[in-house]
């Protein structure tokens, strides 16, 4: 049986794996998808836990990204393409601001199957008559978003939820191996971050805030922009101002969609 782990940074699928290893179980790969724009923690979480798998019997992390055929003298060369620099391209946001989950498809899931397709040992099982094994770190609070796998050439497997495990039972897993509990696995200009969360950004990394304004202020500065800002109903920058000029007023309780980025959604 042949099976790839979908890692996406983030406590649940850090406890999926855990959970194997304490079940004796191992992986064949484990894929990351880079957008390009995790935050700092992230990526040195990343190497970590990379080093604590391969101590424990399992393959290393493999990163794999989006990449775009490479105009002019070199054509037909492939090079790395971020959704940064998309959005900056573009002048747009990333999808999830408009409603939409195309930057996690496009950013996340393409890239894993790209380098399934090529990958060796799944035309090994497909010529057996196999189905390639993929798990996804979807815990049991989250059940619903289970789903078979629209191809005939792989099998969702969701262990967590298998397990019973939701959010308490994956952070303790990770502190059981002796780890620290991951940060949050997102964009550090993703639409869905908090208003907390941005002030965090600014004050940890105001290199990238600036970054993520800029983002912003390329997208919504063309007339065809439908929307104030990367926070939907108004500027990242209209609300690092206003906690600057501590103001008594910033919206907060927005909703948001699951932006898939992680966990192998």
């Amino acid at each position: 049986m042949t099976m790839v782990a979908s890692y996406g940074g983030g406590v649940n699928s850090t406890a999926m794996l855990i959970g194997l290893h304490e079940r004796g179980e191992t992986v064949d790969l484990i894929l990351f998808a880079d957008t390009g724009g995790e935050k700092p923690e992230t990526y040195t979480y990343l190497a970590k836990f990379s080093s604590w798998l391969i101590a424990h019997g399992f393959p290393e992390i493999r990163v794999v990204r989006k990449t775009t055929k490479r105009a002019g003298r070199f054509r037909g060369a492939n090079e790395v393409l971020t959704l940064e620099r998309m959005c900056l391209e573009q002048n747009i946001l990333p999808s999830v601001a408009y409603g939409f989950k195309t930057c996690s498809l496009k950013f996340k899931r393409e890239p894993q199957e790209e380098y399934l397709n090529d990958w060796i040992p799944a035309w090994a099982a497909w010529l057996r008559g196999e189905s390639v094994i993929k798990l996804i770190g979807f815990d049991a609070d989250e059940a619903y978003r289970a789903k078979e796998s629209p191809n005939g050439g792989y099998r969702n497997r969701f262990p967590l939820i298998e397990w019973g495990w939701g959010r308490d039972e994956c952070q303790e897993a990770i502190v059981r191996a002796g780890l620290c509990v991951p940060p949050k696995s997102s964009c550090f200009f993703c639409p869905n971050m908090e208003e907390l969360e941005i002030l965090e950004l600014r004050d940890r990394h105001p290199d990238l805030l600036e970054r993520a304004l800029a983002l912003e202020a390329n997208a919504i500065s063309t007339p065809n922009s439908t929307i104030k800002g990367l926070n939907r109903d108004l500027t990242w920058k209209q609300i690092v101002e206003y906690d600057a000029a501590q103001y008594a007023f910033i919206p907060r309780g927005r909703k948001t969609q699951p932006c898939e980025c992680y966990d192998g959604g």
